[in-house]
């Protein structure tokens, strides 16, 4: 039975595990992009605290400095022809047209440095959050996305949180503040002014609200065809090499420029839609601009407010609609935000395919026994790949895994690694279902050498310490000299220092594949999967790995996918994969002597491997024979 005094999934966000490694789990992000915004606040709400208060105050300073300039002219209006008098009248004018400016700069240059200093922290937060739970997702989720694409939604998403909370609080918030004071000022110099300014100003608002929200659609569409062009450009800087090699300069450039055009459309579309929206903007606030001014005349003219109100509302005025009209150009870029909000949201914060249980513990797998219990899997519903498969391997055992492509063998081990959950049936290593164990605790204790293994842009070093994170230089040396790397890492100029290039694309296919045996080794994991990992080595190399391997892997339970059989000659066991089933199973030896289909491809192969797809023709037709 499982520990019960193991620590569960949900007790915190990491818990210790495995070789001091951190049991990571997915954070929990809401899906809906207002509750996203606001949920990236937390941890930093004193700060935004700080400028809520300080952006109400530089607002209500610079309405304020219209009342105090139109007290300045009415002083000087009264102070008549004795010079003293005048600026005595001023003092009182003059000193709060002082404090009103001094509070304006204060203010607006605390909040500008609290937001510098809450800027990179939010897109940090928010970029770590969303790769987390990217972490998370399935294999299935991450083959059907460019990985250039899903960068540039995390980046996109990040940055636009951080300009939709700074629009709201240094720009919403603040003419919100500002129209408050300022409707007060204008209700008091005369109420038809005041209700003539509030009431252009909240029908202006709600008809640009509402155009602005029109414009999202395709402000979201102009999104989704950046991030899409963005991945085409990284899949095509990726492929680099065979796009020369095949000579298709011209057609990468043909094929880009379609996506190009696309996404010029969408972007099109959203300029187009938007500039429609600033044409009806700019009119409105022109025409209020003039209808202030002449009304303000009427009422000066008429003896119903004097020059220094008539100097305060139409400065004022003047400065409202400036920054109402500011403000709905704003509305433009808030929606645009909003809507790569959404889009990062709809794309990244998919429900996980593959979780853990609220139950899931880090176990310690000490042996290795692998059982396959009346397994059901299909990748899409109706056509089914595994139908009852049952098989167990014992603790120590060294299995290969025959058979052609499509027989089920990579299948096979993506379903052992939990890289997809298998519709019905289990799984068990050393008796547990692997669907009771955290992930890490899975992944941990298996080691996958891939037939197209995938390097970090670092060192020779890192690379091969990401096998075990803690393990000493001198460890690192002797497991690359385990694997024959050490000689051509020393042979480089930086030696272990030396950096692999993006993928490893500075090494040849077998420097890489010594590298990530070297890797393997280094975790020292109870079971270890070879997936074609001697495929682009030579044989003499491939033959001294296989005696390495002998001495090293001797006590782990070993699974060998190949192609080659004389990869998989010497193993304990050998099972024949056919169809999603397993057709044979047996010693090399016990095969051959059943004179089957492991027979018949041992008789079939050229140079050890196994015949291409056309031959599985002959393979069946001997099958229809036999029967």
């Amino acid at each position: 039975m499982l520990n019960s005094d193991a620590p569960t999934a949900r007790d915190s966000e990491a818990q210790p595990g495995l070789a001091g490694e951190l049991v990571a789990h997915p954070p929990q992000l809401p899906t809906s992009p207002l509750q996203f915004v606001l949920r990236a606040v937390v941890g930093l709400r004193l700060m935004y605290f700080g400028v809520v208060v300080l952006e109400a105050l530089q607002a209500a300073c610079t309405m304020l400095l219209p009342q105090a300039l139109g007290r300045i002219v009415a002083a000087l209006g009264q102070a008549g022809a004795t010079r003293s008098a005048g600026l005595a009248a001023l003092q009182r004018p003059l000193l709060w047209f002082f404090l009103l400016s001094v509070g304006d700069l204060v203010a607006t240059r605390l909040s500008g440095g609290l937001t510098l200093r809450i800027g990179p922290r939010q897109r940090q937060r928010v970029t770590r959050d969303l790769y987390a739970y990217l972490q998370h997702h399935s294999q299935r989720y991450l083959s059907d996305n460019f990985a250039g694409a899903l960068a540039h939604r995390i980046s996109e998403t990040s940055s636009s949180v951080s300009s939709t909370l700074f629009m709201l609080l240094v720009e919403f918030w603040p003419v919100a503040t500002g129209l408050c004071v300022s409707m007060t000022l204008l209700a008091r110099a005369h109420s038809t002014l005041a209700l003539l300014v509030g009431g252009w100003t909240a029908v202006f608002f709600a008809i640009s609200v509402r155009m602005a929200r029109r414009a999202q659609p395709f402000a979201v569409a102009a999104a989704a065809a950046r991030s899409e062009t963005s991945g085409k450009v990284v899949d095509a800087v990726t492929n680099l090499s065979s796009t020369r090699l095949f000579a298709r300069l011209g057609y990468e450039r043909r094929y880009l420029d379609g996506f190009l055009g696309r996404e010029l459309d969408a972007v099109g579309r959203s300029i187009g839609y938007s500039e429609r929206v600033r044409w009806f903007q700019s009119g409105a606030t022109t025409l209020l601009k003039l209808t202030v001014l002449y009304y303000a005349l009427q009422l000066w003219a008429s003896g119903d407010i004097d020059v220094g109100d008539f100097v305060m509302a139409t400065s004022l005025s003047l400065l409202v609609i400036a920054d109402v009209r500011g403000l709905s150009r704003r509305f433009l870029d808030f929606f645009e935000n909003i809507g790569n909000i959404q889009n990062g949201v709809n794309t990244l914060l998919k429900p996980h395919e593959v979780v853990d249980a609220e139950t899931a513990r880090n176990e310690q797998l000490a042996l290795g026994k692998i059982e396959y219990r009346d397994v059901h899997f299909a990748y899409l519903e109706g056509r089914p790949i595994f139908s009852g498969l049952s098989v167990t391997i014992q603790a120590g055992q060294h299995v290969g895994l025959v058979g052609f492509s499509g027989s089920g063998k990579s299948t096979f081990v993506q379903l052992l690694l939990r890289q997809y959950d298998v519709q019905q049936g289990q799984i068990l290593i050393d008796g547990h279902d692997i669907k009771e164990l955290q992930q890490t605790s899975l992944h941990s204790q298996v080691g996958l050498i891939p037939q197209e293994p995938q390097l970090f842009h670092r060192s020779l070093l890192e690379n091969i310490r990401y096998g075990r994170i803690d393990a000493s230089d001198e460890e690192v040396t002797e497991a690359a000299k385990l694997a024959h790397a050490h000689d051509f890492i020393s042979a480089m100029q930086q030696g272990y220092g030396s950096l692999v290039g993006e993928r490893g694309v500075k090494l040849s296919g077998g420097q890489r594949q010594r590298v990530a045996i070297a890797r393997v080794l280094l975790k020292g994991a109870p079971i270890v999967v070879l997936d074609e990992a001697t495929s682009s080595l030579d044989s003499v190399t491939e033959q001294a790995i296989q005696e390495t391997f002998g001495g090293v892997l001797r006590g782990k339970t070993v699974l060998v996918i190949a192609h080659r059989l004389s990869t998989i000659a010497r193993l304990d066991r050998i099972l024949v994969m056919h169809e999603g089933r397993i057709v044979e199973d047996g010693s090399h030896e016990q095969l051959l002597a059943l004179r089957g289909h492991y027979h018949r491809m041992w008789t079939m192969q050229s140079g050890g491997f196994l015949p291409k797809d056309a031959h599985k023709s002959n393979l069946e037709s001997s099958d229809s024979s036999a029967a």
